[in-house]
C-alpha cells in the first residue's frame, strides 16, 4: 500500500509537470485536445465534436424551401456495393437529388434529416462561395485583390485572395492530421487562431502551384470578415443560408467565447439536405430558384482547374472527371461529400465517420464508389 501511495503521488507530480509545461511553452492546446477526442472514446477528430466547442449559430430561413421529395422516391434499392461501402466507412447519411427532388435518401446509426454532423474541410467550399459573394457585392475587387490590402504584413509579398482560395499561396504552413504539435492541430483546438494566422509567413512564390493547406481559408475567412466588416458565420447567415431557404439552423465553431473567429477552414454541423444546398447552387451556377446569388463566372471558374499540373483543384472545390464526368466536389476528411454534376443535374450527398484508403489518385476510394453506385441505380430505374 505504500509503494501504491508513492506511485500515485509520483504519477500525479509527474501530470502536474507536464500540464504547467504545456501552458508555458504555449501547447496547453493539446489538453483540450485529449479531453475532446480522447476522454470521449475516439481516437481522432469526429462528426459530433462540435458539441464541445464554442459555436456561432446560423439561424434558419424565415421562409423555408424544403427539398421536394422525386415520385420515384427509393424505389431502387441500393446496390449491394453501396451498402457495403456504408457499413465499412460508417455513413450515417446518404442522399442522391435528381432534378433538384430527393431520389434516394438512406440514414443509419439513430441519424436523421435533422441530425447536425460536422463537414471538416467541406467548410472551405463555402468559405470560397462566401468570397464569390463578396466580390459580387464589391466588398473585394476581385480574385487578384492582394491579402495585403487588409492584412499589411502581406504587403509586397504578391498574396492574392484568389492564391488563398485555390491553394497557392506560398505560406509555411504544415498539413499535418497526426502530430498533436503541427499547426493544423493547434488552429482546430487553441483558442487564439486569428494569432496562429497572422503568424504565418510566405516562404514560396504565391499563385504559381496548388499546395492544400487549411491556413489558406482561414486567412480568406478573416479577409472575407474585414472586407465585409460582418463576422464570417452572420455573413454566410444573411447572403448565402437563408437566402437558399435553409431549414435548420447550423453551428460554426469559433475559436473561443472571447475572440468568437470562426474556423473558416473546417467545422460547420449541419445535415446532409441543407449542405446539399451549396450543391444545388454551383450546379447552377450562382443561381437560386431564379434569384442570382453568385455571379456565374466565379462560379464557372471555381469548378475549373487553376492550374493545369493540378487538375484536382480549383476555387474551393475538388474536381473530379470519374466517368468522364465534370464533377465538383465539397469534401470533408472523414468522407463528408457533396458531389456536384451539373451536366446531368445530380447532387450526391455522403456524410459519415471514415472515408477509404488513400491512393495515387486525388480521391480515397469510397468517393468511386459513390459515384459509381448511385449512377448504377439511376441507370437500373431508367
Amino acid at each position: 500500500m505504500k509503494y501504491f501511495k508513492r506511485f500515485i503521488k509520483w504519477f500525479v507530480g509527474i501530470l502536474l509537470l507536464l500540464i504547467a509545461v504545456a501552458y508555458l511553452t504555449d501547447y496547453d492546446y493539446i489538453l483540450k485536445g485529449v479531453r475532446v477526442v480522447y476522454f470521449t472514446g475516439h481516437t481522432t477528430a469526429f462528426i459530433d465534436d462540435h458539441v464541445y466547442f464554442e459555436n456561432d449559430t446560423i439561424q434558419a430561413a424565415p421562409q423555408r424551401q424544403p427539398w421536394p421529395s422525386h415520385s420515384q422516391l427509393n424505389s431502387e434499392p441500393p446496390t449491394e456495393t453501396l451498402l457495403e461501402t456504408h457499413d465499412e466507412f460508417g455513413t450515417v447519411a446518404f442522399l442522391i437529388i435528381k432534378n433538384d427532388s430527393i431520389w434516394h435518401e438512406y440514414y443509419a446509426e439513430g441519424y436523421g434529416e435533422t441530425s447536425q454532423t460536422n463537414s471538416f474541410s467541406m467548410a472551405k467550399s463555402i468559405t470560397s462561395a462566401l468570397l464569390g459573394k463578396a466580390i459580387m457585392e464589391g466588398h473585394i475587387t476581385g480574385l487578384e485583390q492582394a491579402v495585403g490590402d487588409f492584412f499589411p504584413k502581406f504587403k509586397n509579398t504578391g498574396l492574392t485572395v484568389g492564391d488563398l482560395s485555390s491553394m497557392a499561396s506560398g505560406l509555411d504552413w504544415e498539413e499535418s492530421y497526426t502530430s498533436p504539435f503541427s499547426i493544423t492541430a493547434r488552429s482546430y483546438y487553441d483558442d487564439d487562431l486569428a494569432e496562429t494566422i497572422l503568424g504565418l509567413e510566405v516562404t514560396e512564390t504565391p499563385g504559381e502551384s496548388f499546395k492544400y493547406l487549411s491556413g489558406n481559408t482561414q486567412l480568406l475567412g478573416m479577409v472575407i470578415q474585414k472586407a465585409t466588416g460582418t463576422p464570417l458565420a452572420d455573413y454566410l447567415e444573411q447572403t448565402l443560408w437563408q437566402p437558399m431557404g435553409a431549414v435548420q439552423p447550423v453551428l460554426w465553431q469559433v475559436d473561443d467565447d472571447e475572440n468568437r473567429l470562426v474556423k473558416a477552414y473546417c467545422c460547420i454541423a449541419s445535415n446532409a439536405r441543407d449542405f446539399a444546398r451549396l450543391g444545388k447552387l454551383y450546379k447552377d451556377y450562382g443561381n437560386w430558384n431564379g434569384e442570382r446569388l453568385l455571379d456565374s463566372t466565379f462560379v464557372a471558374q471555381s469548378i475549373q482547374p487553376r492550374f493545369e499540373e493540378s487538375p484536382e483543384y480549383g476555387y474551393g472545390f475538388w474536381l473530379s472527371d470519374h466517368l468522364d464526368k465534370k464533377i465538383a466536389v465539397m469534401r470533408g476528411i472523414l468522407g463528408q461529400y457533396v458531389i456536384i454534376i451539373p451536366e446531368d443535374d445530380i447532387i450526391i450527398v455522403r456524410l459519415g465517420h471514415q472515408r477509404g484508403a488513400r491512393s495515387d489518385l486525388p480521391f480515397s476510394s469510397d468517393f468511386y464508389s459513390y459515384v459509381e453506385e448511385a449512377y448504377l441505380m439511376l441507370d437500373s430505374n431508367g
